[in-house]
């Protein structure tokens, strides 16, 4: 039988429940938003309700007397609130008239709410966000649109608005999250909220606190104004007379190393650590090293972009995709042993690449162009990749020493 029951009711009010409409309607007009003001909800609210054809009110009979009973006793007739049944008469040749259910309508958002239980944790919502608006008022349309958000947070609420208020009293503080001092937070706090967080700090910073162009929760810090666990740079000095106070292989902060001056002329970044360990001594040069798609961190070494910077990666999809991203800081980084010629050569020793990058690269020359799109659509073989350290150090050494 597919009859409304009243789980079917209890299931329809459920849905306006799990949308959000339903709590966030019952706590007044959402904000002057006309989006959200069009999709109020309108009590009395009708209901879908799926009854006996007629044919079925003539020939079974005691299913539909079962039927009507099982939705009465779920009315509000009968237990106080919910739903009421609206009649209508009906006239059979073979049973004469009968007075049966037409159509299903919950008076009131009480009797909504009260229907699938949720009275309760509406009262607790509507409190929260009184106290939220008052302390925070530019925050009362994103109450509205984001009401089942805040329930997920119900419990930690106070400690989440307290940490609002460290964040507008202290504008990109320059500070670590483990420094944010709040009562009952602390940094797994801050780390299991990120994304709540920064929905409501994009509403209650002032713009000049928030750097828009960070985003998600990998960039929270720099978005707001905290802090960073700083990145490390591991680099190889190798001409000896260079060396920093006897020191050739160092591992340094990248802000630090912006402002080294390594005294070099030509710098390579390759991408596997021990060719980067294993690069013979070469005049005014030095060694970046084991970055992978970090090269972005490259922007900020200033003095990098009047050297002669060479990019030596993996022969596949992704070496292509971290070079196109180096150049976006170092417009003139030029690739080393990343051409057709070096693949076909070391064909011995090709390996498949396990997650190929397929997207558009603008920055490639036309030559590494030509061969990422031939590696990227498999015109060579499937997901084909030459890795660095399967090239013998020497042609690089040699190549390298031809242009000291």
């Amino acid at each position: 039988m597919s009859w409304t029951t009243p789980a079917d009711v209890r299931a329809q009010v459920q849905k306006q429940w799990d949308n959000g409409r339903l709590l966030r309607d019952a706590v007044g007009a959402p904000g002057g938003s006309h989006e959200l003001e069009t999709d109020r909800l309108v009590f009395p609210l009708t209901l879908r309700l799926r009854g006996p054809t007629p044919r079925e009110l003539a020939t079974r009979h005691d299913e539909v007397r079962a039927w009507i009973r099982e939705l009465e006793a779920g009315s509000r007739v009968a237990v106080g609130y919910g739903y009421d049944i609206v009649w209508s008469e009906t006239s059979n040749r073979l049973i004469g008239r009968n007075r049966s259910p037409n159509s299903i309508i919950v008076p009131t958002r009480t009797d909504a709410l009260a229907l699938i239980g949720q009275a309760e944790t509406t009262e607790r919502f509507a409190a929260l966000a009184q106290s939220t608006i008052e302390r925070f008022p530019e925050l009362e349309a994103w109450f509205q649109r984001r009401p089942l958000r805040v329930l997920e947070h119900e419990d930690a609420w106070e400690r989440t608005l307290a940490v609002l208020d460290w964040f507008r009293t202290n504008p990109r503080s320059g500070r670590y999250v483990r420094e944010i001092d709040v009562p009952g937070v602390d940094t797994k706090f801050i780390e299991a909220r990120k994304p709540l967080l920064a929905e409501l700090l994009d509403v209650v910073l002032p713009a000049d606190a928030i750097n828009v162009s960070r985003i998600g929760s990998a960039e929270f810090e720099a978005r707001y104004g905290l802090a960073t666990k700083p990145a490390l740079v591991r680099f190889r000095v190798l001409d000896p007379d260079l060396a920093i106070h006897g020191l050739t292989d160092l591992t340094v902060r990248i802000d630090e190393l912006a402002r080294l001056d390594l005294a070099v002329e030509r710098v390579l970044i390759v991408e596997n650590e021990i060719t980067g360990l294993a690069l013979p001594a070469m005049a005014r040069t030095a060694v970046i090293f084991g970055l992978g798609y970090a090269v972005g961190l490259l922007r900020e070494l200033e003095w990098l972009r009047d050297q002669e910077a060479l990019y030596w990666g993996d022969i596949d999809t992704n070496g292509f995709a971290m070079l196109d991203r180096m150049r976006a800081s170092l417009p003139d980084v030029r690739s080393l042993l990343m051409d057709r010629d070096t693949l076909v050569r070391h064909q011995a020793h090709w390996s498949t690449e396990l997650t190929p990058y397929v997207g558009a690269l603008d920055r490639l020359t036309p030559t590494e162009a030509s061969l990422y799109d031939d590696l990227r659509f498999d015109r060579l073989g499937r997901a084909i990749r030459l890795e660095q350290e399967r090239i013998p150090l020497r042609e690089a050494a040699a190549i390298l020493l031809c242009r000291s």
